[in-house]
């Protein structure tokens, strides 16, 4: 092996480790952390458990936002997108402790869900495809392993922080470790890899290779039902950050477990979950992103029904690693699954579009979930009709085809 291809995947290497450390921090201080912080600004405020989710709704901006993103980075490139979509949630959050009402945690929620998909799935998928092409189903499993990996720490640091400190100095944590990821960002992230070789991972098991992007363009996608259907299947996945992952620490305190306890589990979820996406990554590789991720919504909604029908129950801990092992998965899978069908052409354009439609689950699911939990007194309801659209989105991808890519483009050109 040359000393340029050693180089190249070294280099590789750290784009990756930046990939997997910005996703982590994105998705866990956003989505894990959040049950974290309910208590304490319920105390505080006196704000119901509706009015602190609707800060959760606001991740519709983010679903917004996607397209744009992924526009940008397929123009600019994933480094900038990434740095400034960093430093966005790093003010975010560094705002946060100034908040005395409602409107002002909203408009600084909304500054953090900004900059939320130019720092994760967005540039995390393309990263891979480009610098992991033989290997992508591994490679994007261990890079987008940092959401459990977010999961794992920013939760006892958040607890930790809040009963030391205070919620304030939780949230200027989270502040400065993004600032810190955006500098590693400016500083190492590359688009592909610059040696002449463009490493020994030139081309892939799908003929792609990241020296010449090729595929779909966006507006071929759409054209195709593949597109909508795996849009529908995604969709309904997405379910599983705004409804369960949000909610899990209030649900098994509300069950009956401590507080540490329920952080506890939201932790143990988040390792199982690390552990899927590795589990998954290398699946999609065998079976295709698609069919894997048909696997993963069926364990999820397993996992789902356990976690209603044992309750507060000690046996609810098989709950917490049968979702878990389901649930990591998707992470992995969502950009194999574009990548795979569509190409890496418009991956940014196309990705982003699919992720707007994630304001659906964003803006519906923490609204429906405080509004039943007020009025029912638990997360029963809303667990059950998730379970119900794990099941319809599995429909929808087996519907959809496995690698339509050349034959969509073959038709679409007549």
């Amino acid at each position: 092996m040359t000393q340029a291809r050693i180089a190249g995947a070294s280099r590789g290497r750290y784009v990756a480790l930046v990939a997997f450390l910005s996703t982590g921090l994105s998705v866990g201080t956003t989505g894990y952390a959040f049950g974290a912080f309910v208590s304490p600004l319920e105390s505080e405020f006196e704000w119901t458990r509706a009015q602190l989710n609707f800060g959760l709704s606001l991740a519709f901006i983010s679903g917004v936002m996607a397209p744009i993103a992924g526009r940008l980075m397929d123009r600019f490139g994933a480094r900038p997108v990434m740095t400034g979509s960093l430093l966005l949630i790093a003010a975010g959050f560094l705002l946060r402790p100034l908040i005395h009402e409602l409107w002002q945690f909203y408009l600084f929620s909304g500054i953090v869900y900004v900059g939320m998909p130019g720092a994760s799935i967005l540039p995390a998928g393309r990263l891979v495809a480009a610098w992991f092409p033989r290997t992508s189903g591994r490679m994007m499993g261990l890079v987008t392993s940092g959401n459990n990996f977010g999961g794992l720490t920013t939760v006892p640091l958040a607890t930790a922080v809040i009963a030391v400190a205070g919620w304030r100095w939780g949230f200027v944590s989270f502040g400065f470790l993004a600032a810190a990821i955006a500098v590693l960002a400016f500083l190492i992230v590359r688009d592909r890899p610059e040696d002449g070789d463009r490493t020994a991972d030139r081309a892939d098991r799908l003929g792609r290779s990241p020296a010449e992007p090729n595929g779909l363009s966006s507006g071929q996608a759409m054209r195709t039902a593949t597109f909508y259907l795996m849009t529908l299947g995604i969709t309904a996945g997405y379910f599983t950050y705004s409804v369960v992952l949000t909610q899990l620490i209030p649900h098994l305190e509300n069950e009956g477990f401590s507080a540490a306890a329920a952080a506890a589990a939201l932790t143990a979820m988040a390792g199982f979950g690390l552990a899927s996406k590795l589990i998954f990554g290398r699946l999609s590789e065998a079976l295709t992103a698609r069919l894997a991720f048909v696997v993963s919504l069926g364990i999820q909604a397993a996992g789902l029904m356990l976690l209603i029908v044992l309750g507060g129950s000690p046996v609810a801990w098989l709950a917490v690693a049968v979702f878990g092992l389901g649930f990591g998965g998707m992470g992995a899978l969502t950009p194999l699954m574009i990548w795979e069908a569509f190409g890496l052409r418009a991956f940014g354009a196309i990705m982003g579009l699919v992720s707007f439609v994630g304001i659906v689950p964003a803006l519906v699911g923490p609204i429906f979930a405080g509004l039943t939990f007020d009025a029912t007194g638990n997360y029963q309801l809303a667990f059950a009709i998730t379970v119900g659209l794990y099941i319809s989105g599995a429909i929808a991808l087996l519907a959809a085809r496995a690698r339509p890519s050349e034959a969509i483009l073959a038709a679409t050109d007549h």
